[in-house]
């Protein structure tokens, strides 16, 4: 059977609640009876010691009739006025006087008792009982020997009714029970005042769950506010909801994209091959088409690559091997790997020098990729006549590593994103943009994973500068970054060198 957290939480409460008032109840109980006794068997000690000094100036004499009738009133008038009774016994046990003898049982009090008030403590004996069936209810009994010039002449039995404790425990259990009562009524109506406001977010909470799970990923959580726990969740949960539709929607468009950039290439292969066999295209022209076919087919196989790498980069199937090399080196060979397409695009390189030496430590063949990655990207988006500039600075623990275009550059708006994992913005970078918002991310990852950042800084209309830093010293175990989602953030732009 479903159990709510209302019904959880009250259960709960209300069972700690009735075991403390139990708990209190009978501990107050023991309380009070202890008190009460002790409060008795002060005042029956009180009596008996009054009584006894009575008595024990007529002790000798109690056998004629003038002076056992004096004591006996004397021993009435003190029993009435403490509502106790009195009575005394021989050194045998034998009752020779009592106040009031309709309780008393037997006229002789067992040896055992009198045992027991021989040796009583302080030489006072307390009991709360029947005094071994000598009486035909409980009693508190207070009892002491009567003394004469040192010598026992006899004992005295101050005794109380232990039904007073009974009329006690009842008005006692009666009262606790009726104030236990009323305090659980009132904390069970602040335990639901209090339920209603814990359940009634997690009731939303749930279910904005609920339709989030069936797929819609706008829904939020409304008026929860505070600094509590519940706020914290309905806040985490907003915040994660946001990130997931943001995620979906980045999907979405990436998935429009990927499907624009395979279909496109696809059907210029196709239109072209279809050409050739048809005899639409003439044979003089074939090895020029046949050339385009290659290049959108090479088109495909990078974006196919490029998603492959990404895969395997985030899964985290790649194994690092980092090691100290020349960046100068890499730099050069990426540069002259592209030097054709440089060539076409009337593109002028500076920076670029086999003098220099500045060794980092990190994955060659990582690095490569992101060195072509960026170089691919600038040749792109560089105007014919423009220029792409490199340049490497040592700056303490870490070597800065740039690479600048003159260009169209990008848009303010866009720096903060252009190296997230679907985002493509081909109006930010001029003439003949291309790609499906991959190139940028894989580089992002990649340096992460090498342990150093990446940047990017533009000024639209005249320039674009990507730069990442690597270590430039072996580090620690541990040292190196993990792969990061965290999009990079944009640096402030500043003048290229």
């Amino acid at each position: 059977m479903r159990k709510s957290i209302s019904v959880a939480f009250f259960s709960t409460v209300a069972t700690l609640l009735i075991l403390a008032v139990a708990v209190m109840g009978l501990s107050q109980l023991v309380l009070f009876s202890k008190y009460f006794a002790e409060e008795r068997f002060d005042t029956l000690d009180d009596v008996g010691d009054l009584a006894g000094r009575t008595v024990g100036y007529f002790w000798d004499d109690l056998t004629e009739s003038e002076k056992m009738e004096s004591v006996v009133g004397q021993v009435d008038l003190i029993g009435e006025s403490a509502k106790v009774y009195i009575f005394f016994t021989d050194t045998e046990g034998k009752v020779v006087l009592a106040s009031n003898s309709n309780h008393l049982t037997q006229e002789n009090i067992p040896p055992e008792v009198l045992a027991n008030v021989a040796g009583a403590e302080e030489g006072v004996y307390h009991e709360l009982g029947k005094m071994k069936g000598s009486f035909d209810e409980e009693f508190y009994v207070s009892a002491r020997p009567i003394l004469s010039n040192s010598k026992t002449m006899g004992y005295i039995f101050v005794c109380a009714s232990g039904q007073m404790l009974d009329d006690f425990v009842g008005r006692f259990a009666s009262n606790f029970l009726l104030s236990a009562c009323l305090m659980l009524i009132c904390a069970s109506v602040l335990t639901m005042f209090m339920m209603r406001s814990l359940t009634e977010p997690l009731h939303r909470i749930s279910e904005a769950a609920q339709k989030f799970g069936g797929g819609d990923f706008s829904v939020r959580v409304e008026d929860v506010d505070g600094d509590g726990e519940i706020a914290d969740l309905a806040r985490t949960f907003n915040t994660m909801a946001a990130n997931l539709q943001q995620i979906d929607t980045s999907r979405g468009q990436f998935m429009g994209n990927i499907a624009h950039e395979l279909r496109t290439p696809m059907t210029t292969i196709k239109g072209f091959i279809d050409g050739i066999l048809d005899g639409t295209i003439p044979p003089e022209l074939h090895n020029h088409y046949l050339q385009l076919v290659s290049q959108e087919t090479g088109r495909l196989a990078r974006l196919v690559q490029n998603m492959l790498d990404l895969s395997k980069l985030e899964s985290g199937e790649y194994r690092v091997n980092a090691r100290m090399f020349n960046i100068w080196e890499t730099l050069t060979g990426v540069a002259l790997s592209a030097e054709q397409r440089i060539n076409d695009g009337q593109i002028d390189l500076e920076g670029l020098t086999m003098d220099e030496r500045v060794l980092v430590y990190a994955d060659p063949d990582l690095i490569y990729q992101v060195v072509y990655n960026l170089l691919d990207n600038a040749i792109k988006f560089t105007p014919p006549g423009g220029v792409i500039r490199f340049n490497v600075e040592k700056l303490g623990p870490e070597a800065e590593i740039s690479i600048w275009n003159s260009g169209q550059g990008i848009a303010g708006d866009a720096l903060p994103f252009v190296f997230e994992r679907f985002y493509k913005e081909d109006q930010s970078r001029g003439l003949h943009a291309r790609g499906a918002g991959l190139g940028l991310h894989i580089c992002k990852v990649l340096v992460n994973l090498a342990g150093g950042q990446i940047r990017v800084e533009s000024k639209q209309g005249e320039w674009c500068r990507f730069v990442f830093t690597l270590p430039v010293e072996v580090p620690g175990r541990g040292d190196l970054l993990k792969l990061s989602d965290d999009t990079t953030q944009a640096g402030p732009a500043r003048p290229a060198q």
